[in-house]
């Protein structure tokens, strides 16, 4: 049996999409906000912070300057470090399938995270899709160089054209508002998933959106059985 896809190339995003990454997250964040005398998030809260920059959601959640922020950043940043980038993160279910079986239909795929590019890579390392991915694109760890959804996603597409794949008809797999609109910034449709940390109007303006990865599956890959 073999596949086509509508799309000459996939870009993943990690948190929500690809990695379920929560249960570390919501850790660290109560052991940095501890330390900085704010309020930490509780799991329900959690919506608020995966997926936009760190930095960002310091300022926008607790209220932090920009230098408060930065230092609250450096300080989840060593957390992460000192517990393992892949410490208590897990795969969703069917996704490593999906990943490999675009690769096997011969579909160039990229990560475009906001989480930092040295977490992305060990992830993808360690779940074993790092040989189905052509690029592993991230942010940049101080997140200043590159921490913008938009740029991230003109990233991958180049570091994909760098490396001879065809990026004429890209789409983009995310679960945030932030991959919506970075999407659309970059010109690269969105196919947005629920199964991550979002609210429901966040799908709005992406291409379409699916609830499971048998759905994702339809839209990705096309069967040539029998053709």
């Amino acid at each position: 049996m073999s596949a086509r896809s509508p799309f000459s190339c996939v870009l993943w995003d990690v948190d929500g999409t690809l990695v379920d990454a929560s249960e570390g997250i919501l850790r660290r964040l109560t052991t940095t906000l501890d330390h900085f005398g704010r309020t930490p998030p509780t799991r329900g809260e959690l919506s608020k912070w995966i997926g936009p920059p760190m930095r960002e959601s310091f300022q926008v959640n607790t209220g932090m300057t920009l230098a408060q922020a930065d230092e609250a950043v450096v300080f989840y940043r060593a957390l992460n470090k000192s517990e393992g980038y892949t410490g208590s993160a897990q795969l969703y279910p069917g996704v490593a399938e999906l990943v490999h079986d675009v690769h096997a239909a011969g579909v160039p795929q990229s990560t475009a995270s906001s989480k930092p590019e040295v977490q992305v890579v060990a992830l993808m390392d360690h779940f074993g899709l790092a040989p189905d991915l052509e690029a592993m694109v991230g942010a940049s760890l101080d997140e200043r160089a590159l921490s913008a959804k938009s740029d991230i996603v003109r990233e991958a597409l180049r570091r994909l054209e760098a490396a001879g794949a065809d990026i004429s008809r890209p789409v983009l797999i995310g679960d945030r508002h932030h991959d919506v609109e970075g999407g659309a910034d970059a010109g690269v449709p969105v196919i947005f998933v629920r199964w991550g940390f979002s609210w429901p109007h966040e799908a709005d303006g992406a291409q379409a959106a699916v609830d499971d990865v048998d759905q994702l599956r339809a839209l990705l890959l096309i069967d040539d059985a029998g053709v």
